[in-house]
């Protein structure tokens, strides 16, 4: 299957030349959605998450600690500031932009269950082959538990994944950004425009236990930051052949969140945390660049004309 892009309202070139849109901020809006959706992305998350980056769980300016559910602070220190940020942008700038149209696009993508069940299947089972491979490349041996008790921490851990990251996040990083980028510059470098300012969202969570330890390192950092962008080219084809599933690209990105915090210390206890991003790197790498290869960088889109500004379907 392949897919052509279909270009968000405000960018086609019906609306060239500014007739009929708003002045003032509603106006500005209307002419740099992107720029208002990252911009407020950052700011909101960012805002909220400076009590638990100063708080006993960050950088202890403030005497206080955030109470532990599940056996986590992220829950009450993350997860405000994530639903603050990208999902509530997209939804805002969607509305003022595109209005109940807009909306309703957004909740199809949403709500786009219905994909051949191999989707599934393949993203459920690659996820965790794909980290323990990489792993196991690493350290030099096996894991300590069967694929059978790996299934049994894997999968009931995602539900709850979907409704806190993937619910968060990817409404708004490849639901809303990514249809706009690639309609303008095409696959290839919408994911790298993407890849790098989802990573630099996180940054103010590597000084709270988000990170591991308070004490991040540049290195740690840059790892980072280039896991995600080779992550992105693996979650833009995904979307692509998919027909813009947001289901299966959530379920993409929380299988990674959810092997490592619900089955990763026991498949590999005598691995490091380090390990762990290394093995999220390796695996992010290597899958991107057999994708590019085997699309020629076209990712699931069936390039038919060079992308344009005021390109239709370009593909």
């Amino acid at each position: 299957m392949s897919f052509q892009p279909q270009a968000p309202a405000e960018t086609r070139p019906a609306l060239a030349g500014g007739q009929g849109r708003p002045s003032g901020l509603r106006g500005s809006i209307h002419r740099r959605p992107l720029i208002w959706f990252f911009a407020l992305s950052y700011l909101l998350s960012w805002l909220a998450w400076m009590p638990y980056v100063l708080s006993e769980n960050g950088v202890g300016v403030w005497h206080f600690a955030f109470p532990a559910f599940g056996g986590t602070t992220q829950l009450l220190g993350v997860l405000p500031g994530a639903y603050l940020g990208p999902i509530t942008s997209a939804l805002l700038v969607t509305g003022v932009t595109q209005g109940r149209q807009g909306l309703r696009t957004w909740r199809s993508r949403m709500t786009k269950f219905r994909v051949g069940w191999y989707w599934y299947v393949l993203v459920l089972l690659s996820v965790p082959a794909a980290l323990t491979l990489a792993a196991v490349a690493l350290s030099d041996h096996g894991p300590a538990l069967p694929a059978a008790a790996l299934l049994a921490a894997y999968l009931p851990g995602l539900l709850l994944q979907l409704v806190t990251t993937g619910l968060a996040e990817e409404p708004g990083w490849r639901e809303f950004a990514m249809p706009r980028l690639q309609h303008r510059y095409g696959p290839l470098a919408a994911t790298l425009i993407v890849g790098p300012l989802w990573g630099a969202w996180h940054l103010p969570l590597f000084l709270t236990e988000w990170g591991g330890s308070t004490d991040v390192t540049a290195i740690q950092i840059l790892e980072f930051m280039a896991t995600t962008t080779a992550f992105s080219f693996v979650m833009t084809w995904l979307f692509n052949r998919s027909g813009e599933s947001m289901p299966l690209v959530m379920l993409l990105h929380c299988g990674v969140n959810n092997f490592f915090s619900m089955a990763w210390a026991d498949m590999f206890p005598s691995l490091s945390h380090d390990y762990s991003a290394h093995a999220f790197l390796l695996s992010s790498v290597t899958a991107a660049l057999i994708l590019l290869i085997a699309t020629r960088g076209r990712l699931g889109v069936r390039a038919v004309e060079p992308f344009g500004r005021d390109q239709h379907n370009a593909g």
